[in-house]
């Protein structure tokens, strides 16, 4: 799998214009970088209590479905990235008060990258169900992205046509 390219200029750069730029690296990667997709989805993106969670994983499912009837696979696989950032970070939050899963600071080389970056993880407290609970919301939506057909369809056709050739 070819790696998300965080050296690109993504404050200037249209991926729906030019989505062969466009690597879907792994899980999370670029989700809160990639145009225009960010100002698309980000204000939808909520999981404060499971009903917010809900109506959050509602709209950007339903953003999904409308970026792939569109043929616009980059939008499918950011919507895909919120959903499963939805469910993450709900999750990091159910089992961390205040959502601080490590010990530290991030050095400021490793900033925009994921994983721990060698520093301890804090130890999980008594788990907050409703926290719980939306992550349950959004990783129900994750996985109906996952397995949409048209969705594993679009993204066979674009690793072969942008990612296959670098």
């Amino acid at each position: 799998m070819a790696e998300f390219d965080y050296d690109l200029d993504y404050k200037a750069l249209d991926l729906r214009a030019h989505p062969e730029l466009y690597r879907i690296g792994r899980g999370e990667q670029g989700v809160l970088l990639v145009e225009p997709y960010k100002s698309e989805i980000l204000p939808y993106w909520r999981f404060a209590t499971p009903e917010i969670a809900q109506q959050s994983s509602d709209t950007i499912y339903q953003m999904f479905l409308d970026y792939l009837a569109a043929g616009d696979f980059v939008g499918a696989d950011m919507a895909r990235k919120f959903l499963q950032m939805g469910f993450t970070r709900a999750r990091r939050y159910a089992n961390h008060k205040g959502g601080k899963k490590y010990k530290g600071a991030v050095p400021a080389d490793k900033k925009g990258q994921s994983g721990a970056h060698g520093r301890d993880e804090l130890p999980r407290q008594v788990e907050d169900p409703i926290k719980a609970e939306s992550a349950r919301i959004f990783k129900e939506k994750w996985d109906l992205c996952r397995q949409n057909s048209d969705y594993q369809a679009q993204k066979a056709d674009h690793k072969r046509r942008y990612e296959s050739a670098k």
